[in-house]
């Protein structure tokens, strides 16, 4: 870059006189020439310290040449075939930004002090810039953190049938609310309901985006403006701050809170219903358990307490599960299936934890009651996509094969992976890692403790193994760096710090292969 006039276009310099070139001149000058902007012959006149001496603006340009001045510009870089792909793959204008955004960051740099990179250098910066600006925000990770249905990473993973059955649905037009038989217009509901009556015993069945929309629904619907006993020990929160009370009150209920924390009777719920009672609800406390001197009703007593009183009696069960997890080596987690045997009207759980299936809120019951939520305006609001749909049903056809439905879906496949199994893949991949660690950290096997995870059995964890990686520089510093190591590979391998080490629980690793591969791309503190 050389100095500027912007209004006066002599060819030759201006001659200026009585330049004496001290340090404050020199100073002015310079800081004019790098921050580009031009100098007209009446600025001289500002300058302190003038001499009689004749000196051009070419020749002080000469004297203050800039940095940038190999800097390439924007239209020669897009001539370059490497410019020339950058715009086949993401367009003219994303590569022209790209590319000035690049030179931007480039003068920065430059004028800092920097050294000025190369042309080839110059696009292949333009081309990672344009290349992470269009990656997609919502990327795979590995999983290693010992927690199955780890909401963070998208508790449950699909089956390869709903995969394959969402990937339809999303192609092309498809029969979402029309019946083709009859040609006439249907419901969503027709495509998932009979399943879930058939597994779940229940007359009816509908669903909505997620189970704390299925709960506001039900609770919407049959209590609207009037009050809902619940015992107070299983007024719960989960993840996010989400309160079963303020839950009610957007529901536009309001909360009868009965018995305590501990001890809840029948004597108690009888004792709060009156004429403005709209419905009793029970709720699974799956994120926490209350021990020790402790009583709660049995659901068949609070079932018949609300047909005398003619009111609905709901439970949400929260996770919800439509296989028994005593295989698994588990304690027994409430089905829904118990549920409607013991008097339940309607029953809420997800479809994205111990189901293995899309994110949903699965609702079951009588005939009269799933109508009537039906009828409900927010059900339209808080309706299922087709993907959803599609995903959910392919996963329900599984549970007809329960001699193979471990094998086939991943959230039960991760549940009963034996720890034997486990403890060979450390095996396996352990030196890989070692190796990869040049030094940094040492690598040993360890017995890990995992858990469900998404609420399920909170306090029962599962045997299982992985590996331990401790910092030779035994500090916080290290500990961190080396999990945002793992974190920045191309597939980001989430584990975490227990003890001062960092843990990858391989229980839910199944590409062995693909983990490993990346390993050259860990970049380590020096």
């Amino acid at each position: 870059m050389h100095i500027r006039d912007t209004r006066l276009r002599r060819r030759d310099a201006i001659a200026v006189q009585d330049i004496h070139f001290n340090a404050s001149v020199a100073q002015w000058l310079e800081t004019r020439h790098v921050i580009g902007l031009a100098v007209a012959e009446d600025e001289f006149s500002s300058i302190p310290h003038l001499r009689c001496r004749r000196y051009s603006l070419s020749a002080m340009s000469k004297k203050f040449s800039s940095p940038l001045a190999d800097l390439p510009s924007v239209d020669s870089l897009l001539k370059t075939d490497s410019a020339a792909a950058m715009t086949a793959e993401f367009g003219r204008a994303p590569a022209t930004d790209a590319i000035r955004c690049t030179l931007d960051d480039i003068r920065t740099v430059v004028l800092a002090g920097g050294n000025m990179p190369d042309e080839v250098a110059i696009l292949s910066m333009a081309t990672k810039h344009l290349t992470e600006v269009n990656a997609p925000s919502l990327r795979p990770v590995y999983n290693l953190t010992g927690t199955v249905l780890h909401t963070n990473l998208g508790r449950a993973a699909l089956p390869e049938e709903a995969i394959d059955a969402v990937a339809q649905a999303a192609r092309s037009a498809s029969n979402l609310e029309y019946r083709i038989g009859e040609g006439k217009r249907g419901d969503r509901d027709e495509h998932i309901e009979s399943q879930l009556c058939e597994m779940t015993g229940a007359e009816a069945a509908t669903i909505v985006n997620n189970n704390a929309a299925a709960v506001m629904l039900v609770l919407n619907t049959f209590a609207l403006g009037k009050e809902v006993p619940t015992s107070r020990g299983e007024l719960i929160e989960i993840g996010g701050s989400f309160r079963m009370p303020d839950i009610m009150a957007q529901s536009g209920c309001t909360l009868v809170e009965v018995g305590t924390t501990n001890r809840t009777h029948l004597e108690d719920f009888a004792a709060a219903i009156g004429p403005d009672t709209g419905m009793i609800m029970k709720v699974h406390t799956s994120n926490y358990v209350v021990e020790g001197f402790t009583a709660e009703v049995q659901e068949p007593r609070l079932a018949e307490l609300c047909r005398k009183n003619d009111i609905p009696f709901a439970i949400d069960l929260g996770s919800g599960t439509l296989t028994e997890l005593d295989r698994f080596g588990l304690p027994h987690e409430p089905t829904p299936m118990e549920a409607m045997k013991n008097g339940a009207d309607v029953v809420t759980f997800s479809g994205d934890k111990l189901l293995g299936g899309p994110q949903a809120g699965i609702i079951v019951g009588t005939k009269d009651f799933i109508a009537r939520i039906r009828k409900n305006p927010m059900k339209r609001a808080l309706r299922c996509d087709k993907m959803t749909i599609a995903a959910l049903s392919a996963v329900l056809r599984l549970y007809a094969d329960p001699d193979r439905l471990v094998e086939r879906v991943p959230t039960l496949r991760a549940l009963a992976r034996p720890v034997d199994d486990i403890r060979s893949a450390a095996n396996r991949i352990g030196p890989a890692i070692a190796a990869a660690m040049d030094g940094f950290a040492q690598v040993t096997d360890t017995a890990c403790e995992s858990q469900i995870g998404s609420g399920a059995l909170p306090t029962r964890t599962i045997p299982s193994a992985g590996l331990a990686i401790t910092p030779k520089n035994n500090s916080g510093t290290a500990l961190n760096a080396l999990a945002a190591a793992f974190r920045d590979l191309p597939v980001p391998a989430i584990g975490r710090i227990q003890d001062a080490t960092f843990i990858l629980d391989l229980r839910c690793l199944e590409d062995e292969e693909g983990f490993t591969a990346q390993l050259s791309a860990l970049d380590l503190p020096e």
